[in-house]
């Protein structure tokens, strides 16, 4: 087997490490791509090619994520991870561990520990690596591994939710959100949100977002009833889907390219969070992206010749 095949093989896990110690699609593909360059031009010749690989993905995750921290202090408005619609890894024995991991909720609580922390607690807690191979993988003992876990995990707890919803019932209010806001309907809309919902965006100074936090149920529910009949009004579409293992959608102008995608978390029997990732430079991944600034444009005209 070549070391080209044998690195495919790895490839999805190499990924989703990546991705959740990161955030970023684009910076976990260029921490895979690094990965390669590495073993394909070392002499190694390592016993397991797994661990040895997963070993280089998370150190050059580490370094990255470090240079990333000082850019993401600079960065305008709310911070989002990129949106994540297929992961790549599959293990049936730690389904309910990875798609909790790669959540939006998650990957935010992620953000509040040290590199060494987050790497760690993915290793850990969302693939089950043995503390022998996360030691060797960050540097540390594995004494100290044991303890960055263990404070990892605590801050992990603490901004926890604490009433879960299964995944049918994510769907039910999910497609009830998605049927509501098509029609405008804000009776329909303040029976799914919770009474303290917020709405939140990201555009990155780069793409018209909600200037603020939107919170509560009246004023969360005026705003999608307004926004989205007047998108699609326009020609603009909702594809409903997954976005970071929870309910969403991508929504697309009148020529099929992406506008933002959207994610809600929903607790204790009603959506509790809107987020929406609206920065281009976040979605190129997901498929060609609109002229959001048009597109916004186009949808108040619209909006306004209704009233």
């Amino acid at each position: 087997m070549t070391r080209a095949h044998e690195f495919e093989q790895v490839r999805p896990l190499l990924f989703s490490i990546a991705y959740r110690i990161l955030g970023s699609v684009e910076d976990a593909e260029d921490a895979v791509q690094e990965t390669w360059l590495r073993y394909a031009n070392s002499e190694t010749e390592p016993v397991s090619v797994q661990a040895y690989l997963s070993r280089v993905v998370t150190r050059v995750a580490i370094d990255v994520l470090r240079s990333a921290r000082v850019r993401r202090e600079a960065y305008i408005g709310e911070w989002f991870p990129e949106p994540l619609l297929d992961d790549p890894y599959d293990d049936p024995e730690r389904s309910a561990e990875l798609a909790d991991s790669v959540s939006m909720t998650a990957l935010l609580m992620l953000e509040r520990l040290s590199p060494l922390e987050r790497a760690v607690f993915v290793l850990r807690d969302v693939f089950a690596f043995e503390f022998a191979e996360i030691a060797a993988a960050v540097g540390r003992s594995e004494a100290a591994c044991r303890q960055l876990a263990v404070r990892a995990r605590r801050h992990m707890n603490e901004g926890r939710p604490r009433f879960e919803a299964d995944r049918r019932e994510r769907e039910e209010l999910a497609g009830r959100f998605f049927d509501a806001i098509r029609e405008g309907d804000v009776a329909a809309l303040r029976e799914v949100l919770a009474a303290d919902v917020q709405a939140v965006g990201d555009g990155g100074g780069k793409a018209p977002v909600f200037g603020r936090v939107i919170a509560g149920v009246d004023n969360v529910a005026r705003l999608f009833s307004a926004m989205v009949p007047a998108l699609l009004a326009i020609g603009g579409t909702i594809e409903a889907r997954e976005v970071n293992g929870q309910p969403g959608a991508i929504f697309r102008d009148r020529d099929g390219k992406v506008i933002n995608a959207l994610s809600l978390d929903v607790y204790d029997g009603r959506i509790q969070t809107i987020r929406t990732v609206v920065n281009p430079d976040k979605l190129r991944h997901v498929g060609p992206v609109a002229d959001v600034w048009r597109v916004n444009r186009d949808a108040r005209r619209a909006r306004r010749a209704t009233t």
